[in-house]
């Protein structure tokens, strides 16, 4: 048997609902919030004509245009759904409709006693008209804050993009090419080409744990640390040890970072790199051999006392390097099968002969194929460096 709720069971229930509500909260939701949504949702419309309206044009007119504003930032789905509520509102009025009148407004605030010819209703239908009015003032504030959020996250993703090298880099013996492809509107992963004064190439490849801001904002934070250790022309291995105290001393120590850094001289074709705990990257050789790099140790931001090994790769004319995340190599199908380096390999080396651009598309649709989805759980992030035999200069990412 079920018990009505009695005195004590709806105070305790009242004062939960409205735990830590203030005067100024509902104040500040009527006032403030309610005319940012206002300003949002009428970007581009001519306030000033608005204003010199007369009242009940500039109240059908600032309707419509909230409304097709609103409904035009949701998804196709969302919107026939959003159409369809105000359909059967508009419906369940006019079903309700008892004809026009003498409308007695004396309960309503503010007005007063006064009574003025208007539309009659059943009675309860005011209560069920403004229920779902404040329901969708509700909806406008909380899709302004979304949509407001989300322009921020694309310009932070510009920014992003804008802090990695873009194009082909191509110099005496070497070329290079490198993309990003974040899960969210801002990733975690990065790679970095930066050209050294005495004609070496510094290739980085790094993933942090995690997806969205909070991976965005450490990138960037690595990025800055490892182009400032960069220039002070150190091994590798004493680099990326550097860089790990840094991390340790200054990022979540929930927040792991997988890294590969290189320095290749294009003179002789050594490569010396330090892969701290990232994927072994793959060395296709022109005879169609491949080989993994993995001398390094541990990722960053585990153990501020971590140590690194320096490996050593001597690429011949011809030969490609694929430095890539696990976004890329971890894709599952629907089966939960990963795309795994098998994967890679195989769609590396049949289009090792295109140019360095196309075999990192190539790969991004051999992965999209594997994983039948348009939207992947990780961010997927490849640099290719190729050996080459030409000795005319290049221009820098």
């Amino acid at each position: 048997m079920i018990r009505a709720p009695g005195p004590s069971r709806l105070a305790d229930f009242f004062d939960t609902y409205t735990k830590d509500l203030t005067a100024d909260d509902l104040q500040r939701l009527f006032t403030r919030d309610a005319r940012e949504a206002y300003r949002f949702f009428t970007r581009g419309v001519d306030v000033d004509a608005l204003k010199r309206m007369p009242w009940h044009k500039r109240a059908i007119t600032e309707a419509r245009i909230l409304f097709f504003a609103f409904s035009m930032k949701l998804s196709p789905a969302r919107r026939v759904v959003f159409g369809a509520s105000l359909l059967l509102a508009i419906i369940g009025l006019i079903n309700l409709f008892r004809g026009i009148g003498i409308v007695d407004i004396a309960r309503v605030p503010f007005l007063g006693g006064i009574g003025v010819p208007g539309p009659l209703f059943s009675q309860g239908t005011w209560s069920l008209l403004f229920a779902p009015a404040l329901m969708n003032l509700l909806v406008l504030l909380e899709v302004a804050d979304r949509l407001s959020l989300k322009n921020d996250l694309e310009i932070a993703r510009d920014i992003q993009q804008a802090m990695l090298p873009s194009g082909l880099y191509s110099a005496p013996g070497v070329e290079t090419f490198g993309m990003s492809r974040p899960a969210n509107t801002v990733g975690g992963d990065f790679y970095d080409i930066l050209p050294l004064d005495d004609g070496r190439l510094v290739v980085a490849v790094g993933d942090v744990a995690g997806k969205g801001s909070p991976a965005a904002l450490l990138m960037a934070l690595l990025l800055a640390m490892l182009r400032t250790l960069v220039d002070e022309r150190l091994e590798p291995a004493d680099l990326v040890t550097r860089l790990n105290v840094q991390v340790c001393r200054h990022s979540p120590r929930s927040r792991f970072i997988t890294l590969f850094y290189g320095v290749y001289q294009p003179l002789t074709g050594e490569l010396t790199y330090v892969s701290a705990g990232h994927m072994p990257p793959l060395l296709i050789r022109v005879d169609g051999r491949s080989e993994r790099l993995t001398d390094g140790g541990i990722s960053l931001g585990m153990f501020e006392h971590s140590t690194y090994t320096t490996g050593r790769a001597i690429i011949e004319p011809g030969d490609m390097i694929a430095v890539y995340s696990d976004g890329i190599t971890e894709s599952e199908n629907q089966a939960g099968q990963p795309f795994d380096e098998i994967g890679l390999e195989t769609a590396l080396k049949a289009n090792a002969r295109d140019s360095l651009s196309r075999i990192s598309a190539a790969v991004v649709r051999a992965v999209e194929r594997h994983t039948d989805a348009s939207k992947f759980a990780d961010d997927l992030t490849i640099l290719l460096l190729r050996r080459t035999a030409t000795t005319e200069p290049g221009g820098r990412p």
